[in-house]
């Protein structure tokens, strides 16, 4: 789900918070999302429907407050009492099949990446990212199209040089599309929160191919950017290159074929 994010501005009072027109935009097993209008401005109103999932929803709450950048989602407010917060939303809009635009959010998918390794509350993983599907819904679309984080209520952090390394949930995680230390090492053996080995952000990069691939589509020059991606699927992790080395090749990349198209364009 892509949604619009103009300026933020913030709503203090929980309780009175003139919320107007508003309809389900989605249901979810811990809340429920809504498209609602407030002071004149639509926003995306998430409130929360289950208590047992309340661990989970306050810190991605503490994570939106933590975490604003231009990388983030934009926080309108947040009401502790009632456990919402709101976000500001427009319209859904047709994806862009240019390659450039298409690059060129390939690109803000690894910087979010970067600036979750490097944020100012730690080192984090992103946890919701076990399919292609999952790690997708993390992020929001603006309406000049660029990509911002919108999910943050799984972000461990990881501490390498202090021994803390995460484990993303306690559900045996299967199929290639997460990493390989993410798997249960221990064949039949029953499965031990225990006995399952942490691992760290590096889980992330494994998955940048494949999230770089679905948004490259078909488009001209998809393959070249694939081309420079194998680095990501090395099975040790201390092999895969970070987040800022993989943006780097992807700046390279956009150079090269926008170089290449002006050629073109000078030779008709």
């Amino acid at each position: 789900m892509f949604v619009f994010l103009p300026h933020s501005v913030c709503f203090r009072r929980c309780g009175s918070a003139p919320f107007l027109n508003h309809f389900t935009l989605k249901t979810l097993v811990s809340l429920q999302v809504y498209l609602a209008e407030w002071s004149g401005q639509k926003v995306a109103l998430c409130r929360l429907t289950s208590q047992d999932y309340l661990e989970d929803f306050l810190h991605g709450m503490g994570m939106l407050q933590a975490l604003q950048d231009t990388a983030v989602v934009q926080l309108v407010g947040l009401c502790a009492e009632d456990h919402s917060f709101g976000v500001f939303a427009q319209e859904q809009h047709q994806f862009h099949h240019m390659w450039q635009i298409r690059l060129r959010l390939a690109l803000d998918y690894v910087s979010i990446l970067h600036f979750l390794h490097n944020s100012p509350a730690g080192r984090l993983v992103m946890c919701d990212s076990n399919s292609l599907e999952k790690t997708l819904s993390q992020f929001l679309l603006t309406s000049d199209f660029w990509l911002v984080v919108n999910d943050l209520d799984a972000l461990p952090k990881v501490d390498v040089g202090g021994g803390l390394l995460v484990k993303c949930g306690h559900q045996e995680l299967t199929g290639d599309f997460v990493a390989p230390e993410q798997l249960w090492p221990f064949g039949n053996k029953s499965l031990s929160n225990d006995l399952m080995p942490g691992y760290d952000e590096k889980t992330d990069i494994w998955k940048v191919p494949d999230g770089t691939r679905f948004i490259m589509g078909g488009v001209r020059g998809g393959d070249l950017v694939h081309f420079h991606l194998f680095e990501c699927k090395r099975e040790e992790p201390k092999l895969r290159p970070s987040a800022l080395d993989v943006l780097r090749v992807y700046r390279s990349v956009y150079s090269i074929m926008v170089r290449d198209a002006l050629k073109s364009r000078d030779a008709l």
